[in-house]
């Protein structure tokens, strides 16, 4: 396979004009200051009077036809009415105008043929133009006209003026460029929307015991267990060790619940009575919105609850049921400490608690402008042509935007610009594009599947505060056959600080909530709660109207990027071996002092080692100094470009066929034969967890790496002046009292030890890493 060379997946900065103007640093006045102008004609079609009548019924069915050359767009008719109002609003792009003159035509809708009724015409020299915030335009009342210009009965009431995409009725327009597109609910699907996800609650169902059960079969120790469902999710507990109609658990049960809380939660009390047989001894619904919500890890007061078991007896000829009635103490309470996690860990844009009363004052805003994309790959065949409908789906925080679609172009331009607040600078924005497969009638069949085209991640912090970044990303996807670039999307982003002191307090607080570390949720129920936010948010959205899809929500979360991959493998230990990489080369340095390899620099480190030994205080103050000085030697090569996806770090432009088709296969796998699935699904697993592990050991060494890189420039400006005060403090302060102070803290006793991480290690979990390159 033929592959492009390495330089297409770069990386490029553009220069484009922003509000009209260069970018700059500097913050523009103009609302849509991060994308380029683009200038419609916007035609408003409000209503019509004393229209004539067409027929021997004395009335008419009207709609009015907008034409701009070759663009022609209509209102909705209707029928038998003189005096319509259809208050539709019409945008013509001045890039694709190719008239003088618009027309809007009134016509009556007909079986055979559309009767003309009359026009108006309008040169576009003397259209007005209209620059929010500027108050909209009033419309007029004009009298129609016939094809020779005489003047006609009745008149239509129109608003035409230029303006730019910042008009407020920008969104709600139809477009000329969505001319092709027919049906309400095709170009509902082609504009732009802005979405928000569901708000996420862990629930703990805390199952203590039960009581006065009443089994079938009294001849034999019940072996009980409770079941709890909650909409898609099912847990159990273990059995009972106390083989009594009163068995105990005392077992958490942790379920993702989502407002509004439309389903109740489910427990059943069951007996094994055989192996494959359950009997139900008691259910019981719980609607959720009256469940006790908790904040931190006090506990909350149990409840009992009644368990109700209905049967039909039989006496004689009639029937007649009984209800059986037990009870259940358990504690449910919605756990608003906790962050739920529906993102991967690694790409998470939000990290606050759900309950609102934790959250604190948002530190800045995030602007993105998605401007345009170039040479995106053609993903469907229409007409017996190649073509892609594109848009982009862009996520942060709660919050999800859908640019509008793009018709027929390869070249698409969005200019359309958002806004997010931001809570924490640590945190990920994605950005995806997408093809629109639900055009056209394409999803009659209900299985069509809106096609990725690529995405983008980048993480705040590696941005500087009040500056412009204009980057052309490339778009990534790897496919059995290789990585292939899809496109280049171009992208302008700032991030504007409201507090650079709340921002810098930022990096000594905790990544997650405190219940995280109070109560902390194992491994195993963070994989599994994970998986069920997910799916919740990806059902919620494809809800809304118009749905943002399965497989769109899905691709912007990273579900299954925890799935094994000889691929990744190997790019995790290659990312471990450059983080050795320096330990390594500083022994080889070392070992050629100890050889003389250079004989000047071998007598300079002998001096050095004579001072530090006679003069031990010096050894911290000299460390911290070097470090500090190495990490103002490096602020020279600090990074310029955001971080982006690295073919080369992910091994994805010399995997071999075979691994991409290990890669590729389905989970369980789909070889035939079931001795070899059952070992290649146990490898790939416990291999996914290796994988992990070795993942998370790159990253920790790569934060040791960024502490000096100006990856994070905040961060490394704390540490560098942070190594400058240390150097001062440990110069005048004597090295006996460091020392006793430093065995003395780490020796502290318990009862001073705090639950929540240290500054240091809060710090340090906040520093960036090269995950965020990781394709």
């Amino acid at each position: 396979m033929q592959r492009p060379p390495h330089e297409d997946f770069s990386l490029k900065e553009t220069k484009p004009h922003l509000g009209g103007g260069r970018a700059t640093g500097d913050k523009l006045t103009s609302t849509y200051d991060l994308v380029e102008q683009m200038q419609y004609l916007y035609v408003r079609v409000v209503k019509a009077k004393d229209l004539p009548a067409k027929d021997l019924t004395g009335s008419c069915d009207p709609y009015v036809e907008v034409k701009l050359g070759n663009y022609k767009g209509t209102t909705r008719h209707f029928e038998k009415k003189s005096n319509p109002e259809w208050l539709q609003i019409f945008a013509f792009s001045k890039d694709r105008i190719q008239a003088s003159v618009l027309e809007a035509t009134v016509k009556d809708k007909d079986m055979l043929k559309d009767d003309f009724m009359g026009r108006v015409l309008f040169d576009l020299n003397e259209v007005p133009k209209r620059v929010p915030p500027d108050s909209p335009l009033a419309a007029q009342w004009y009298r129609l006209e016939d094809r020779n210009g005489n003047k006609l009965k009745g008149e239509l009431m129109l608003a035409v003026w230029w303006g730019t995409q910042a008009d407020e009725v920008f969104p709600e327009a139809w477009h000329s460029d969505a001319a092709t597109v027919s049906g309400a609910d095709s170009l509902s699907s082609i504009r732009s929307k802005v979405y928000l996800s569901p708000k996420l609650w862990y629930l703990r169902v805390n199952v203590i015991e039960a009581q006065d059960l009443i089994p079938t079969d009294k001849t034999r120790f019940p072996d009980v267990f409770v079941k709890a469902i909650l909409g898609n999710q099912a847990l159990r507990t273990r059995s009972s060790m106390s083989k009594s109609i009163n068995p105990m658990w005392n077992e958490d049960l942790m379920f993702v619940a989502a407002e509004p809380f439309e389903e109740p939660l489910i427990l059943s009390v069951e007996d094994r009575v055989a192996p494959n047989k359950d009997e139900v001894l008691g259910r019981c619904a719980i609607p959720l919105q009256y469940v006790d919500r908790r904040l931190d890890h006090k506990p909350l007061h149990t409840k009992w609850y009644t368990i109700e078991k209905h049967v039909i007896i039989t006496e004689g000829d009639k029937k007649k049921e009984v209800k059986f009635s037990s009870r259940i103490h358990m504690r449910i309470c919605l756990e608003g400490g906790y962050h739920v996690l529906d993102e991967s860990t690694h790409y998470s844009s939000d990290l606050r608690p759900t309950a609102k009363q934790l959250w604190k004052s948002s530190i800045g805003v995030l602007e993105v402008g998605i401007l345009n994309a170039q040479g995106l790959s053609p993903m469907k065949t229409k007409d017996g042509r190649a073509t892609t409908d594109a848009y982009c789906v862009a996520k942060y925080g709660q919050k999800w935007i859908r640019t509008r679609t793009i018709i027929d172009s390869p070249a698409p331009k969005w200019n359309e610009q958002y806004t997010w607040e931001v809570f924490d600078p640590c945190t990920v924005i994605t950005v995806g594009v997408f093809d629109n497969c639900h055009l056209h009638g394409g999803d009659k069949a209900g299985g069509a599947r809106d096609s990725r085209i690529g995405k983008v991640r980048i993480r705040l912090s590696t941005l500087e505060t009040d500056r412009v970044y204009t980057h052309s990303y490339p778009l990534l996807v790897l496919h059995p056959s290789g990585v292939k670039k899809m496109g280049e999307i171009h992208l302008a982003v700032r991030f504007t600080c409201s507090s650079l002191l709340n921002m810098m307090n930022m990096y000594s607080q905790p990544l997650l909530p405190k219940m995280h570390y109070v109560n902390p949720l194992t491994v195993s129920q963070l994989d599994s709660l994970r998986h069920q936010a997910t799916q919740i948010v990806s059902m919620r959205l494809s809800r809304a109207e118009p749905p943002l899809r399965k497989e769109v929500v899905e691709y912007m979360l990273d579900v299954g990027s925890h799935m094994w991959s000889m691929r990744r493998s190997k790019a995790n230990f290659f990312r471990i071996m450059a983080v050795f990489g320096g330990l390594i080369a500083v022994g080889k340095w070392f070992d050629q002092i100890c050889n003389w390899k250079n004989p000047i620099t071998t007598v300079l480190i002998h001096i050095l080692f004579l001072i530090l030994v006679l003069y031990p205080e010096l050894i911290l103050p000299t460390i911290f100094l070097y470090l500090f000085l190495i990490g103002v030697w490096y602020y020279r090569w600090r990074p310029r470009h955001p971080p982006h996806m690295d073919t080369r770090l992910s091994c994805a432009d010399n995997a071999h066929p075979d691994e991409l088709d290990e890669e590729f296969d389905t989970f369980p796998t789909s070889r035939p034969a079931d001795i070899v699935r059952m070992r290649y699904d146990r490898l790939r697993s416990i291999a996914g967890r290796i994988q992990t592990v070795v993942g998370d050991l790159a990253t920790q060494g790569e934060r040791l790496q960024s502490l000096l890189s100006w990856r994070d420039p905040r961060a490394t400006a704390l540490f560098v002046i942070f190594c400058l005060v240390a150097a001062v403090v440990l110069y005048v302060t004597p090295f006996q009292v460091v020392a006793l102070l430093t065995g003395f803290y780490v020796l502290r006793h318990p009862r001073f030890r705090y639950k929540l991480p240290s500054v240091p290690l809060n710090f340090f979990r906040r520093l960036p890493a090269r995950t965020d390159c990781m394709l």
